[in-house]
């Protein structure tokens, strides 16, 4: 591609993608300078595309987060897998999020393939820099990459520590076409304040859980009531077995109790103030098999989309 002239205003759309753990939405909220994406040590955090937009003097770059690529054994994964092939098509760049460091597997290789079955420049975003117990290690697994795909660039970066994110961003902008202003510039995401509500109550519960838990954990907003001074939520924590109940509750509601509190001050931060949440927990059994509670738990339901 030609450089263009430092004048012109570039802008485009840019699909992250990777293998789950891997820090793409760790690396999404760096960029965007705030949370919009919930972070786990749990496969499958993300379950669906969440936008954040980054605007620069010269440039205004709309990231596309996806669900990390991996096996489909529900219906709920199928989704998932669709929204990032659909994150292949119509965009401008893609971003392949690898973790630094661990070495390559079969997983990486399924992630690889998919980015060949389209011509769109791909950037290797090597994560995790900081964990290398010595950086010559780098190379080697840019050596690795080289061998895969035809990448256009290969960018060291720790989305945790917000280091490279400069180089990165100057490496994205470089590819984007000449065009327009698409959003203003406080825009950061197009996800309504009631999904990321339930996502941060979400996000809670997987960070508290262990085993089969997370997975089978749902949250929906049943009530929003905004007063002058504070902000009422009514939100129900959905799990597909009883046992799983038990768990999230905890003796004595503890468990709950800790989750709530958690929760309500990360949504107290992202609303600027006073939040009172109410949290149930029900059992919906093979809830992640049932596209009726699959589109209403979408936050595009939402917006009509």
């Amino acid at each position: 591609m030609r450089p263009m002239p430092e004048d012109k205003h570039r802008s485009g759309f840019v699909s992250i993608l990777g293998r789950p753990n891997a820090g793409k939405s760790t690396l999404l909220n760096a960029l965007v300078g705030q949370k919009v994406a919930i972070v786990s040590n749990k496969p499958q955090t993300t379950r669906t595309a969440i936008q954040g937009v980054v605007t620069l003097d010269h440039a205004q770059v709309i990231f596309i987060d996806t669900p990390g690529i991996h096996k489909t054994d529900s219906l709920m994964n199928k989704r998932m897998m669709e929204d990032v092939r659909t994150a292949l098509e119509d965009r401008d760049v893609l971003l392949f999020v690898h973790d630094a460091s661990h070495g390559f597997g079969e997983a990486d290789e399924q992630a690889i393939a998919l980015l060949k079955r389209v011509d769109t420049p791909a950037i290797a975003v090597l994560n995790k820099a900081d964990l290398l117990s010595d950086k010559v290690l780098m190379l080697p697994r840019i050596e690795k990459l080289q061998k895969l795909h035809e990448f256009a660039a290969f960018v060291p970066i720790s989305a945790s520590r917000a280091d490279g994110l400069d180089a990165l961003l100057a490496e994205i902008v470089k590819h984007l076409p000449e065009g327009p202003q698409y959003f203003p510039a406080d825009h950061v995401t197009d996800q309504p304040e009631r999904f990321l509500a339930a996502e941060l109550i979400r996000e809670q519960a997987l960070r508290k859980t262990r085993q089969e838990v997370p997975h089978s954990v749902a949250v929906l907003i049943e009530g929003w009531e905004e007063e002058p001074k504070i902000t009422r939520i009514a939100a129900t924590i959905y799990v597909e077995r009883t046992g799983q109940k038990a768990i999230l509750i905890g003796a004595k509601g503890a468990m709950l109790k800790e989750i709530g509190t958690e929760a309500r001050q990360e949504i107290e931060s992202m609303l600027g103030q006073k939040v009172f949440l109410k949290l149930f927990v029900k059992v919906k059994e093979n809830w992640r098999e049932d596209p009726q509670f699959l589109a209403e738990s979408d936050w595009r339901s939402l917006t009509g989309e």
